[in-house]
């Protein structure tokens, strides 16, 4: 009869850990995760033990409060992960500083177009600049990383 409750038990802690599963998934807060957690060793020590629920319960909510303020911070940082600007875009800042080849023509008012690094892109420049000649890109010129500033070489 004591191994029927047990067993009881532990199908409970995990079907709860199981529901503050579902409920972290649909409110991402990252905090229930450790709950669940908690859930599940309570669960995996009530079937592995014959222990009672005042010291299940104490289980859980040591285990999960340990997890945590223990592992929060840490995990926060691995799978939230960062957002940047667009302007910090390496692929756009790696294009300043290289030579550039003038497909058409830029003029002082009129932008014209330039290949670097294997890509066609718009340029800018204080002074007109002939097709075929070679630019340094000095800048990003637009917000939207699209257009570089150029000057003769």
């Amino acid at each position: 009869m004591v191994k029927n409750m047990t067993l009881s038990y532990s199908l409970i802690w995990f079907l709860v850990g199981v529901l503050f599963l579902i409920v972290e998934l649909l409110l991402p807060g990252f905090i229930l995760i450790f709950f669940t957690a908690g859930c599940w060793i309570a669960g995996l020590t009530a079937w592995l033990t014959d222990i009672g629920l005042p010291t299940q319960i104490l289980i859980f909510i040591i285990s999960s409060l340990l997890f945590l303020f223990s592992l929060r911070r840490y995990c926060l940082k691995t799978f939230k992960g960062s957002t940047r600007d667009d302007h910090e875009d390496p692929y756009i800042n790696s294009k300043i500083g290289k030579t550039a080849l003038v497909t058409k023509e830029i003029s002082a008012n009129t932008p014209g177009e330039i290949k670097v690094m294997g890509s066609f892109w718009r340029a800018v420049a204080d002074e007109s600049i002939e097709e075929g000649q070679s630019v340094l890109v000095t800048s990003q010129e637009s917000e939207d990383g699209l257009t570089f500033r150029v000057k003769k070489l």
